[in-house]
């Protein structure tokens, strides 16, 4: 019952409770000034109905194909629209399930003798029982159908190469790493030279080693640059694998807008670098 209340109330009005719960000052939606009410501001004004499809893991794949090329896609094994549908012995021994119209609806597959089909079916269950848009407003995933989809598994311990774009520019790497690892997830921020930034989100640590400039960084940004343009605000996500680029994803709000940064000062610093459209009011 609380869950549907909680859904019934006005975009602009949760995301002004919950900003207040989650950063600790009140959300500014007349003169938004840092990353975070700005992301918030987007999420209320800026809807080209092109971004549901961009959160679309298996609908961004065509569009993706058709903007800069087929090359970039992680093969897709079947697209499914429940879990009983899927066919395993179809399958290889190593894959990846995804749902395709949330975030974190995922079961790596390394060796399928072994998975837990028990765990499987509930996490992706659970996944496709949920609209994502309901826990942070992020209005491009409300009308993504409920699906499932295979990925051809490919390698481990991938990094993730998440370039933040503003207005169709990258001006810096988010680069995710030891995801898979005992200590867990790393994060580390780079400029467009590859210079390090002393800067972090709260949940998680650089990792120990320096992060080598992937060999295809100069084609990712290129490749960036282009999903980007006429976008005040997009996270152009990539992966480097046998020095090829794949496409990730495509994000419009970064932990929905809900996390900050340390320092605080990167907060306004993006900020700054987000030129946010004529319209919109609180």
């Amino acid at each position: 019952m609380m869950k549907k209340i909680k859904d019934m109330i006005p975009d602009s009005i949760y995301l002004k409770m919950r900003f207040k719960k989650s950063m600790g000052y009140s959300l500014n939606l007349k003169e938004p000034k840092t990353f975070n009410e700005k992301l918030q501001w987007l999420k209320l004004y800026n809807r080209n109905p092109e971004y549901t499809t961009m959160v679309d893991k298996y609908a961004v794949k065509k569009y993706i194909s058709e903007k800069i090329g087929a090359e970039y896609i992680i093969p897709t094994l079947g697209v499914w629209n429940c879990f009983d549908e899927i066919d395993f012995d179809a399958l290889p021994d190593q894959f990846v399930l995804k749902c395709t119209h949330d975030s974190g609806g995922l079961v790596v597959c390394r060796d399928k003798s072994s998975l837990d089909m028990d765990a499987a079916r509930k996490k992706i269950e659970t996944s496709l029982s949920n609209n994502f848009y309901y826990m942070g407003r992020e209005w491009p995933y409300k009308n993504v159908p409920h699906r499932i989809i295979a990925e051809q598994y490919m390698a481990d311990d991938l990094r993730d190469y998440k370039l933040f774009c503003f207005d169709g520019v990258p001006r810096m790497t988010l680069v995710c790493s030891e995801r898979f690892t005992k200590d867990g997830l790393k994060e580390d921020f780079y400029d467009e030279a590859w210079n390090h930034l002393n800067v972090q989100r709260p949940a998680h640590g650089n990792a120990i080693l320096p992060i080598q400039r992937p060999k295809q960084y100069e084609l990712m940004k290129k490749l960036a640059a282009k999903l980007s343009e006429k976008m005040p605000f997009a996270r152009i996500d990539f992966y480097e694998i046998n020095e090829k680029v794949y496409f990730g994803e495509i994000t419009f709000y970064p932990a929905s807008g809900f996390e900050g940064f340390k320092p605080e000062e990167w907060d306004l610093k993006l900020g700054e670098w987000i030129k946010l459209p004529t319209g919109g009011t609180d």
